[in-house]
């Protein structure tokens, strides 16, 4: 996949099929539009997929939500999930207040037509783009043929009947609600993050935990709570039992991520490493000493390696 940070650089492209999004966490529903993106391409001698998002997320800049907006991916995250689905060419557009000020006709004209050479445009349901959100489905279709591109809208991705979307995911995944957030991004949930050092205090009850301390302050952490989870460090799938909290029992003050990794004995301060979310066990809970908690502890890491056979 060709990576392009704005359209400077872009040559447009003989036949360009293309969409744009934000593609937060490239879930269900963006994945058939990025499939019906390569079906399109692939039948047409020449043709290659385009993609245009956005970062910052666009939501950041024309709310001024910078601090309470959490991402299901970080900008690593979604151009290595676009590479995997099989995109040709990702344009990373810079979300300013100016762009954001671009119209529909603008924004067709500037982009789509003269730096991309769009021949198909593929997009989501109710999709929309411009200032104020103007432009729509309607719009392009009465359009397209001026400007002289296809148009194609796909229709709205339903799983039971609900509709995909990252806002859903979100939220879910704030609820503890980790199984709609798996079906919806048909993956599970991660992140990633650098090994930290904590109070050590797991050492001395026979659970050291890796504290991980997330790379990008806008990724959204799961709702406090224990997690059956996959770790992967240096390309190596491992198993573990994850806390995120406030490690009320020990007084604590502030929220941690933190995993027991099974059978695994090294020192990886400083080291990177990404978890993925298997399944939610159950929540924080205070207990009344040290004693119970390593009784629960326990149980929690044997219902672990069972969901994990391991």
């Amino acid at each position: 996949m060709k990576i392009y940070h704005g359209t400077d650089t872009f040559q447009p492209i003989p036949h360009a099929v293309v969409t744009s999004g934000t593609f937060d966490g490239v879930h269900l529903g963006h994945q058939k539009i990025l499939n019906r993106l390569t079906e399109i391409a692939r039948r047409d001698e020449g043709g290659e997929t385009v993609v245009l998002t956005f970062w910052p997320h666009p939501r950041t800049v024309v709310s001024n939500d910078s601090q309470g907006l959490k991402l299901l991916s970080t900008l690593e995250e979604k151009t290595e999930l676009l590479a995997a689905a099989g995109v040709d060419n990702l344009v990373v557009i810079p979300f300013t207040r100016s762009f954001s000020e671009l119209s529909s006709a603008e924004f067709i004209e500037q982009i789509l037509v003269d730096k991309i050479g769009t021949k198909k445009l593929v997009i989501g349901y109710d999709h929309h783009f411009g200032r104020n959100r103007e432009g729509s489905f309607e719009y392009l279709q009465q359009h397209a043929h001026h400007y002289g591109f296809e148009i194609e809208e796909i229709p709205r991705q339903d799983v039971e009947d609900v509709g995909v979307s990252s806002s859903k995911i979100r939220a879910a995944l704030l609820e503890g609600d980790l199984k709609t957030a798996t079906k919806f991004l048909g993956r599970p949930y991660s992140l990633s993050g650098t090994i930290v050092k904590g109070q050590q205090l797991g050492r001395t009850i026979g659970y050291p935990t890796a504290n991980i301390q997330v790379d990008d302050p806008s990724k959204l952490v799961p709702s406090n709570g224990i997690y059956a989870a996959e770790v992967i460090y240096k390309g190596e799938k491992l198993g573990g039992a994850m806390s995120i909290g406030t490690r009320p029992t020990v007084g604590g003050t502030h929220r941690t991520i933190e995993v027991y990794i099974f059978d695994f004995n090294q020192e990886i301060y400083g080291e990177h490493l990404t978890v993925r979310f298997i399944e939610y066990l159950r929540p924080e809970l205070k207990f009344e000493g040290l004693a119970a908690l390593v009784d629960q502890m326990q149980l929690d890491v044997e219902q672990t390696r069972a969901i994990l056979g391991m």
